[in-house]
């Protein structure tokens, strides 16, 4: 198996922090090209309202310059020197997108981290990472913060 192209989106959650010495060893192993991708959640496509675009466009740009400036700090210490590093920043339903740009970019494998959100949360928010899961037509490795007791 060789794995070309490693996929690690992020949320810049807790979970995804504790995938990153996944996404380092393996991207590091395997000489993989690594692409790093924060969707920033489109409010208007997922509720279906109309949201003035002039507004809600300025505020869209202005989230995807602070992703963008975060996505290049997740990793940057473990993979120092690493060249094969791509950030994007996209805009749209998370587990939609993430698919999505899995698909166009032939994505060998996709490592995310989870919310281990139970009960009535995982039911109103639902999980990104499930539905990443269920859909993605390449491995998907998850991991989440070990739930404290």
């Amino acid at each position: 198996m060789h794995i070309k192209q490693i996929l690690f989106p992020t949320d810049f959650s807790e979970g995804s922090a504790y995938v990153i010495p996944y996404v380092v060893d393996l991207t590091k192993h395997y000489q993989a090209r690594l692409f790093i991708v924060h969707v920033v959640y489109d409010i208007a496509e997922a509720t279906g309202f109309y949201v003035p675009h002039i507004t809600i466009d300025e505020l869209y740009d202005d989230i995807a310059k602070n992703a963008r400036k975060e996505c290049e700090r997740w990793c940057a210490e473990e993979l120092r020197g690493y060249k094969e590093i791509e950030y994007r920043i996209l805009k749209g339903i998370p587990a939609v997108e993430i698919l999505k740009f899995a698909e166009e970019n032939k994505i060998d494998l996709i490592i995310m981290g989870t919310h281990s959100r139970r009960g009535l949360d995982r039911i109103i928010f639902g999980s990104t990472a499930e539905k990443v899961v269920r859909n993605s037509r390449c491995p998907v490795l998850t991991s989440g913060v070990p739930l404290q007791k």
